[in-house]
C-alpha cells in the first residue's frame, strides 16, 4: 500500500458493493451460457469455464456477504466490531474458486486427455465466448476503475495498491475476471486447436490451463485474507507517523510501545504504551489522552480506537 497514506486502506463500502454485484449478475449469466456451449460442443475446456464462472458467481455471494456483514456496528458481544468477519467470508470465497473451479477443470482436463471427447459444433461455443468476453471485460472496467481512484487518492501505483489493499473483495474481483478473461482466451485456443487438428489434446491442455489458472487466483486471494486474519499491522511508514503525533501532544515524553491492527478496510485499532511526564497530573493524562486520539482519528481516519497505556519509561523515582 502507499508509504504516506495507505492508513486509508481501500474504497467505500457502497462502491465495493456495487463491483461486485456487477461481477455477480454477469458471471451468472455467463454460466449458464458456457454450460449449455459445453454441453453443445463438447468441449471440456468450455465445461471448465462453465464450472469456473459458476465458481466466480459463488465467490461473488459470499462476498457481498463479507461486505454486509462486516459493516455491522460494534456492540456489547462484539466491543471491536465485525470489520475481521469480511475476511472470513472472503477466504470462504477463495475456497470456492478452489473447489468449485480449479479441482472441477483439473479433473474434466485430465479425463479428457486419458478417455478422449467427441467433439460438436463450436459455432455456439465460439459466441458464448464472445459474448463473455465483452460481459467479462465490463466487470473487470468496473472493478479497475475503482481500484486505479483509489490508488491515485492514496499516490500508489495501480499494482502496488492491488497488492496490499484490505479491501479483498475489490481484490478479488479484479482478479477473478482478469483469470476469466485469460480463461476464455485458453478456451477458444483449445476449441481452435481441437477443430483444426480432430484432437482432443488441444481441448484438455486448455482445460488443465484454466485449472491452473484458478488455482494461483485462490492461492493469492487465500494468502491475502489469511494473512489480515492472523492480524497484520499498519505499514511502517503509518506507525512512525502515528509515532510522531502521539509524541506531540502535550504532557506526552515517548512512546514505548506500539501496537497496530487493521480491522478491515477502513478501520484499525491502535494501542500504546505511552510515558507521560512525571510532573503531570492526573487531569493533564486524562486531557493529553483525549487530544492524542482526536490527533490520531484526524491524521488517519481508518483508525477508529486507541487505547493509551501510562508506562513509566524506568524505575520509580525514590521521594525523600
Amino acid at each position: 500500500m502507499p508509504d504516506t497514506t495507505d492508513h486509508e486502506a481501500a474504497a467505500g463500502g457502497g462502491e465495493s458493493t456495487v463491483t461486485v454485484i456487477v461481477a455477480a449478475v454477469a458471471n451468472l449469466g455467463i454460466a449458464l451460457a458456457k454450460a449449455v456451449a459445453g454441453v453443445v460442443s463438447g468441449s471440456s475446456a468450455m465445461l471448465s469455464e462453465a464450472a469456473h464462472s459458476v465458481a466466480d458467481t459463488v465467490t461473488e455471494v459470499l462476498l457481498l456477504t463479507a461486505l454486509r456483514r462486516s459493516e455491522k456496528p460494534a456492540d456489547e458481544a462484539h466491543p471491536l466490531g465485525h470489520g475481521p468477519e469480511r475476511y472470513i467470508w472472503a477466504l470462504l470465497a477463495a475456497v470456492a474458486t478452489f473447489v468449485g473451479g480449479a479441482v472441477f477443470s483439473l479433473y474434466d482436463g485430465v479425463h479428457t486427455l486419458v478417455k478422449g471427447e467427441e467433439p460438436g459444433d463450436p459455432l455456439v461455443a465460439y459466441v458464448v465466448l464472445a459474448v463473455a468476453f465483452v460481459l467479462e471485460a465490463i466487470s473487470l472496467r468496473t472493478g479497475l476503475r475503482q481500484t486505479r481512484a483509489e490508488a491515485r487518492r492514496y499516490g500508489s501505483t495501480f499494482g502496488r495498491y492491488l497488492r496490499h489493499t484490505p479491501d479483498t473483495a475489490v481484490k478479488a474481483v479484479v482478479m477473478e475476471d482478469s483469470a476469466a478473461l485469460a480463461g476464455l482466451v485458453l478456451a477458444a485456443l483449445g476449441l481452435l486447436g481441437t477443430q483444426l487438428t480432430g484432437s482432443g489434446v488441444w481441448d484438455g491442455v486448455a482445460s488443465l490451463l484454466i485449472g491452473v489458472l484458478l488455482l494461483y487466483v485462490a492461492w493469492v486471494l487465500g494468502r491475502s485474507n489469511a494473512e489480515l486474519l492472523v492480524g497484520r499491522p499498519l505499514p511502517a511508514a503509518v506507525r512512525d507517523g502515528i509515532r510522531a503525533e502521539l509524541r506531540a501532544v502535550p504532557h506526552i515524553e515517548d512512546v514505548l510501545e506500539l501496537t497496530t491492527l487493521l480491522q478491515g478496510p477502513r478501520e484499525a485499532l491502535v494501542a500504546a504504551k505511552v510515558d507521560f511526564r512525571d510532573v503531570s497530573t492526573a487531569a493533564e493524562v486524562e486531557w493529553a489522552c483525549e487530544t492524542a486520539e482526536k490527533r490520531l482519528r484526524e491524521a488517519f481516519p481508518v483508525v477508529s480506537r486507541v487505547y493509551l497505556d501510562p508506562t513509566p519509561s524506568g524505575p520509580p523515582r525514590r521521594t525523600s
